[in-house]
């Protein structure tokens, strides 16, 4: 783990060290060529749920593309450049930004200045707890949250997504052949391909199931013919259109707590990249707090939708083993461009359902599983009551989608999962009974 010494010895961003072969950490990079590829893959895995969520909140998902790429450069820069994560628009406001609007689920929201003042106050009360993470350290929060905590929350997150994935290569025979079919390229690209693309399952695995579906579907009639009229008519280059908040205490009130299901998926994502690396990136914690905070306030600021770190990029990172944080910075800077090209956007909207289907069953699984690396990492002790129930509950409420209403607040299985596991773990506490876990190396030299 770098720290304040580290950043003043190399700088305050790291000297990227070349890299051509094995796994690469964040202060290592590709060729120039590779970099820009793998990049093109990240983009890929964060830009349908970029474009969608937005879509089902009446935002406009060019701009949300737009404020997704400026958000992770926020990012990368408050980190350092040290913690490879990317910012997309985050599914957890769509319930109370719905709720908070009273939008109808069709068209652009007309009420979307009031849902971006909340999401605003959410991004101010995500920094207060920010800062409190910087000042205080994470100690407090590795109490709260150890690792079978952390591992829950991880698992529930893949978990709870995973019918999202399955619905998508359901709705019939053909959608759902494709859908295995898309699984099964991602799969034998990622074990059996020659040299680089072995680390690019997923972009090959999206292109190898659209030509698929293209050929199945247009060509032969299968199924449903995929539809290139908007993209056909969608300009090259266009503006986004902005929009400013305003500023209402119900709808503040009511989307603000959104911030703290926003910490619990950062800090679960940044426990699963410190598994996946080998490394403990606690001490950047705080950090990665304040810059997703500030990137949701940007983001909102200008019409665009909360953020947060992304798991679907974490899933590529665990099939490809290559960390750089460069390559976030190249896909940040590509989102940004494409946030200016109707054309991208009605592009991604044509990949056909079966084979974003087919890529979310790898990615999420690949989120899901992690968990198991966080446990094993961590040696949690399963023979405990308390980390086999914790564990236990959050999973069930995590892929049965617990929802929990409070008044117009509604908490879906993510936050369900996230909070039940903190509160029980805590509860379950006993004189004679530890966290169930091995303190890492690296907590144990702090």
């Amino acid at each position: 783990m770098a720290t304040g010494s580290d950043e003043h010895a190399s700088g305050y961003f790291p000297r990227w060290k070349l890299k051509t072969s094995g796994v690469i950490l964040p202060e290592e990079r590709l060729p120039w060529g590779q970099t820009i590829i793998a990049s093109l893959q990240h983009g890929v895995a964060m830009s349908g749920a970029t474009i969608i969520a937005p879509l089902l909140m009446g935002f406009d998902p060019n701009l949300a593309l737009f404020f997704s790429g400026a958000g992770t450069l926020i990012f990368f820069t408050v980190v350092a450049g040290r913690v490879p994560s990317y910012l997309g628009s985050s599914f957890a406001f769509i319930a109370v930004v719905i709720a908070a609007t009273g939008y109808s689920g069709k068209g652009p929201n007309p009420n979307i200045d009031v849902a971006l003042g909340g999401i605003v106050g959410a991004g101010v009360l995500y920094g207060i707890i920010a800062l409190i993470v910087m000042w205080a350290g994470v100690g407090w929060v590795e109490r709260l949250m150890p690792p079978v905590v952390t591992g829950a929350v991880v698992a529930a997150i893949g978990l709870n997504l995973a019918p999202v994935a399955v619905k998508a290569v359901s709705a019939g025979a053909f959608d759902t052949w494709v859908g295995l079919l898309t699984v099964l390229i991602i799969g034998l690209t990622a074990v059996a391909a020659p040299g680089l693309w072995r680390r690019l399952p997923i972009i090959v695995g999206a292109i190898g199931g659209y030509l698929l579906y293209l050929l199945l579907a247009n060509g032969f009639g299968l199924g449903k013919p995929i539809d290139f009229t908007q993209l056909s008519a969608a300009p090259w280059i266009g503006l986004p259109k902005f929009t400013t908040p305003t500023f209402h205490a119900d709808a503040i009130f009511l989307i603000a707590p959104v911030a703290i299901i926003l910490v619990a998926e950062n800090l679960g994502h940044i426990k699963a990249i410190g598994a996946m690396t080998g490394r403990s990136l606690d001490g950047y914690l705080g950090r990665a707090f304040l810059g997703d905070s500030l990137a949701t306030i940007v983001s909102a600021c200008g019409g665009g939708t909360g953020v947060t770190t992304y798991a679907e990029n974490i899933g590529v990172m665990a099939a490809t083993k290559v960390y750089s944080t460069l390559l976030f910075a190249v896909t940040s800077v590509v989102s940004i461009l494409l946030g200016f090209s109707p054309k991208f956007g009605a592009l991604i909207l044509s990949i056909p359902g079966p084979v974003i289907g087919g890529l979310s069953i790898v990615l999420f699984g690949l989120i899901a599983a992690m968990a198991g690396r966080i446990w094993v990492e961590n040696k949690v002790d399963f023979s405990a009551p308390r980390n086999l129930i914790t564990v236990a509950v959050a999973l069930t409420a995590g892929a049965g989608d617990l929802t929990l209403k409070f008044g117009a607040f509604t908490m879906g299985g993510i936050g369900t999962a996230t909070f039940g596991a903190i509160v029980l773990y805590q509860v379950l506490a006993t004189k004679n009974e530890g966290n169930g876990s091995v303190t890492p190396p690296a907590a144990q030299a702090r």
